[in-house]
């Protein structure tokens, strides 16, 4: 297989125009947000803590993130151009695994921050130093690095027999899957199957910090002190509720010949178009809470 050729959201050039020009708009929003908040968390010293160390990291993944599939899309989509070379099919699904697995590890640790800062916080600052929140950051860039090179390498080795047409407006290892050879793909469906256990695992960790944090919200003696801890959390259980039930439905609906319009956008969603949406606007809105809590202090 030499290269494919990417179907997108419409056969009609129009309305590809049309979806390209919304998709531009998300892209530049989701682009500004972002870097909005990397710019405040890295310049504001009074941000200068683990949550917000991770906000930056987690914001600087969706710029990765959404940039691997948009741009090429918007790229094609106005240039009437639905090839892609074999070499940028297989760089667009490493890095997509790649940032799809580093984001539910980072969310991960992003929960056990926010369990030991409200169930332990007398050993907040010995337990989240600055030396475990950078071994954290390395090591989930590592796993995901990990899990994007066994997927690519599992995809690609297979034999294609069908016609190199994929239903999808980037290079999807489900629907790449679906033009290879019989029973090829069976080292692929290993890889799947190992990495989605690893996620199951992300999650009942996220599930069981969750349930020590609420429990510790209520004992909590004051409304203020409630207030404020589950303002901080529900931002990150927001992000993660949507990404993994976007991903999971996307993922584990049956896959059709020829999706629409909507079950492409779908799958756009847990690519970082609607999760970022909701992250950054949690995000700006903790980060100017923190910014007036310092200001009344002082």
């Amino acid at each position: 297989m030499n290269g494919v050729v990417l179907m997108g959201f419409s056969a009609a050039p129009e309305l590809e125009i049309l979806f390209a020009s919304l998709c531009l708009v998300l892209y530049l929003l989701s682009l500004t947000g972002n870097i909005l908040i990397i710019t405040t968390t890295s310049m504001d010293e009074s941000l200068n803590c683990p949550m917000y160390f991770f906000l930056k990291h987690l914001s600087s993944l969706d710029l990765c993130y959404i940039s691997v599939t948009v741009p090429r899309f918007i790229y094609n989509s106005f240039m009437h151009n639905r090839n892609m070379f074999l070499w940028e099919c297989i760089l667009q699904c490493f890095a997509f695994v790649l940032c799809a697995s580093t984001e539910i590890f980072l969310l991960t640790v992003m929960s056990y921050d926010r369990y030991v800062a409200i169930c332990l916080p007398l050993h907040y600052d010995i337990i989240m130093d600055v030396k475990t929140c950078v071994l954290g950051v390395i090591g989930v860039w590592i796993s995901g690095a990990i899990s994007g090179v066994m997927h690519t390498t599992a995809t690609f080795s297979i034999r294609f027999c069908g016609p190199r047409i994929i239903h999808q407006f980037f290079c999807d290892i489900p629907q790449i899957l679906k033009i290879s050879c019989s029973h090829d793909y069976i080292r692929e469906i290993g890889v799947i199957v190992f990495t989605a256990v690893l996620a199951l695992l992300c999650v009942i960790f996220i599930g069981f910090s969750y349930v020590h944090i609420f429990s510790s919200v209520l004992r909590m003696p004051s409304t203020e002190s409630r207030t404020k801890a589950l303002s901080t959390c529900l931002p990150h259980l927001a992000v993660v509720i949507l990404f993994l039930s976007t991903a999971t439905f996307e993922y584990f609906k049956p896959q059709s010949d020829s999706p629409t319009a909507f079950d492409m956008f779908l799958t756009m969603m847990p690519s970082g178009v609607a999760v970022q949406a909701v992250r950054q606007a949690f995000g700006v809105e903790n980060i100017s809470t923190a910014m007036d809590e310092d200001l009344e202090e002082d």
